[in-house]
């Protein structure tokens, strides 16, 4: 926990994305955000549309811009894992926690596959090294009331020059595809690419994948086939 928790709030967090970039002696940045990074991401293009060259927003959060993730969402998400040996008892302990009959450490052991497209090795030593640094009371610093202004932000990114990239994950439901596309909607340049079979890391699902998709949109001599804000080539 930092000294001060209130610094650790999101909007917060741009102040020291800025003083980082000119340390680092940038003009401008290739900015990559994941999950709750992504609103820091969002933030930081709003505030600074000049300092960024390319957003890549990977299963990014998704408040800063006023879209809700909502429980129906993360229903539909986990149907897709019907057919998977641990999805009873999944399913059961996420019951609970919507009828908040639990917390969220309570049913944690229970529904962490869900985050992933395969719950395999690789998985399972991803989620135990991001469950080593996970910090219930960080979460609410960073999440803070008045961390926020949809409105504003959403005015600033509908100027962003830079080109961006939104990438969900098929099984994923925060954000599911369907609220990245709304995500992917309020840029004037932005791709939206959906990875098969990935959760909400997809870089973990499917490595080759995903640094495919990336090296494309980065490399200025690739080009796409885009329909509706979704890459087909």
């Amino acid at each position: 926990m930092p000294d001060d928790p209130a610094s650790f709030r999101c909007d917060r967090q741009v102040a020291d994305v800025e003083t980082l970039r000119v340390h680092l002696g940038l003009d401008r940045l290739d900015l990559l955000a994941h999950s709750a990074s992504g609103n820091l991401a969002l933030l930081y293009a709003a505030r600074h549309p000049d300092r960024v060259r390319s957003l890549t927003l990977v299963a990014p959060g998704v408040r800063a811009v006023g879209i809700e993730v909502t429980e129906d969402d993360w229903r539909a998400a986990v149907a897709l894992r019907a057919g998977e040996p641990w999805y009873e008892e999944g399913r059961a302990a996420l019951e609970r926690l919507w009828a908040k009959e639990a917390s969220w450490g309570e049913v944690l052991d229970a529904i962490r596959p869900f985050a992933y497209g395969r719950w395999d090795a690789a998985a399972q030593r991803h989620e135990a090294l991001t469950r080593a640094v996970r910090d219930q009371a960080l979460a609410g610093a960073y999440y803070a009331d008045g961390a926020f202004d949809p409105a504003a932000t959403v005015a600033a990114l509908a100027g962003l020059a830079a080109p961006v990239l939104v990438i969900a994950g098929e099984y994923d439901g925060g954000p599911a595809p369907t609220r990245a596309a709304e995500l992917a909607a309020l840029f004037p340049d932005a791709e939206l690419v959906v990875q098969r079979g990935a959760g909400h890391s997809p870089w973990v699902d499917d490595p080759e994948a995903f640094v495919r998709t990336v090296a494309a949109f980065l490399d200025p001599e690739a080009r796409t086939v885009v329909v509706d804000g979704v890459r087909l080539a």
